[in-house]
């Protein structure tokens, strides 16, 4: 089986979609496929190539914004419009698009051209996101007829979560072509086991996008309440966004010195840092429409062990208390600071360490990035499978007139 993966992000880059691709090469390269995975350069700040067994990986410059991200409709079409022209010359039985839908189109047209099956990673509902940021109404309309005609296009849909699951049926979906893979994250990379940083005093930690959809801001103005009351105490962000620049003149106006933004560093030393923390910082703003989404870094903090400190949408809060992943507060600075006081005493108390096993393993038994993997290789295997049996009758009855 000849697979191709088209994707703007793909490991080493730190996020979620980079994750569950690399996890599906790995997963697909062990079944013995041939995997080339279409991709961009990834931004400066990300140290090394990436490479994986099996997995040939083409990397093409793409056009970034200030943050280092590949958003906005330029950005797309600078890896879109390319990627048109490379798979069209390439051999391959299955096809794997991720999001966002300007891809997925590109990949559809060539699949439709080739007979051959495409595979829709969903991660999410996209043109939800498109809508949640205030963008124009038709540029919103036209994002989701594209993402529709994807949908309709794709012999299998891999969805990350129940919610995502109907809100793609709603768009227009197959739910026979629905397999729901889940959420995964590398629970060897992200690990109890790891050796946590140093730092000169306990701290929090965020993770990840600083976007419309997670507004840090809360943490921030949480935070100032903390370190009025306590001195020895420090906050740290890691990742990029629309809010970074924003959320750093907040932090010099409110917590000056107290808080330190680190930008985007690999997974492994990512994972260091989680390790160490007092508690993950993890928000989804409430009522964009996009209260169904799992927020990936929360997994994270818990395959290390290290409690999360959520607020925001009350879907995913639920996940939070059924797994006792650590604490779920109201969207404002002041049930925040007092989340994150109560962490303080937990962890000054031995309480966090004596559930940092349980945490994990948690992690381990419910979203191991390799489970996720597996699954969603199967289901590209299964829509390999499905269409060789329709080629082979095809043949058969070509042969028997």
């Amino acid at each position: 089986m000849r697979v191709v993966i088209a994707s703007r992000t793909f490991v080493p880059e730190v996020n979620a979609a980079a994750f569950r691709l690399g996890g599906l090469a790995w997963a697909l390269a062990r079944r013995g496929a041939r995997v080339d995975v279409i991709t961009s350069r990834p931004p400066r700040g990300i140290e090394g190539a990436g490479s994986m067994p099996g997995v040939t990986i083409k990397r093409w410059p793409v056009l970034r914004d200030a943050g280092g991200n590949v958003r906005g409709y330029l950005q797309y079409l600078s890896f879109d419009i390319p990627l048109a022209a490379r798979l069209i010359i390439r051999d391959f039985d299955v096809a794997v698009a991720e999001a966002p839908p300007t891809t997925g189109i590109v990949v559809a047209l060539v699949c439709a051209l080739r007979r051959r099956p495409l595979i829709y990673y969903a991660a999410d509902v996209w043109t939800d996101g498109v809508v949640a940021v205030g963008a124009p109404t038709w540029v919103a309309r036209v994002m989701r007829r594209m993402e529709t005609a994807v949908l309709r296009r794709s012999a299998r849909i891999l969805s990350v979560s129940e919610g995502v699951s109907e809100r793609l049926v709603a768009l227009g979906a197959d739910e026979d072509r629905l397999v729901l893979v889940g959420h995964g994250i590398d629970t060897e990379l992200f690990s109890p086991d790891v050796a946590p940083q140093t730092a000169e005093s306990p701290y929090f930690i965020y993770t990840g996008t600083m976007s419309e959809v997670h507004r840090p801001h809360v943490f921030l103005e949480a935070f100032a309440i903390v370190a009025a009351q306590r001195d020895d105490v420090s906050l740290k962000f890691f990742g990029q966004g629309v809010y970074e620049g924003e959320l750093r003149r907040l932090a010099e106006a409110i917590a000056p010195g107290r808080v330190e933004f680190g930008g985007v560093v690999p997974p492994a030393r990512v994972a260091r840092w989680i390790r160490g923390a007092v508690a993950a910082l993890v928000s989804l703003t409430p009522g964009l429409g996009y209260d169904y989404a799992h927020p990936t870094k929360a997994y994270a903090a818990a395959a290390c062990g290290t409690p999360v400190i959520f607020t925001g949408a009350e879907a995913f809060g639920r996940v939070v208390v059924e797994g006792d992943l650590g604490e779920v507060s109201a969207f404002d600075a002041e049930s925040v600071s007092s989340a994150m006081i109560r962490m303080l005493a937990a962890r000054e108390s031995g309480e966090t360490e004596r559930q940092r096993l349980q945490r994990a393993e948690w992690a381990r038994r419910n979203v191991s990035l390799s489970a996720v993997g597996d699954r969603a290789a199967a289901a590209v295997a299964g829509a390999f499978d499905a269409t060789s049996r329709t080629v082979g009758r095809i043949e058969q009855r070509r042969r028997a007139r």
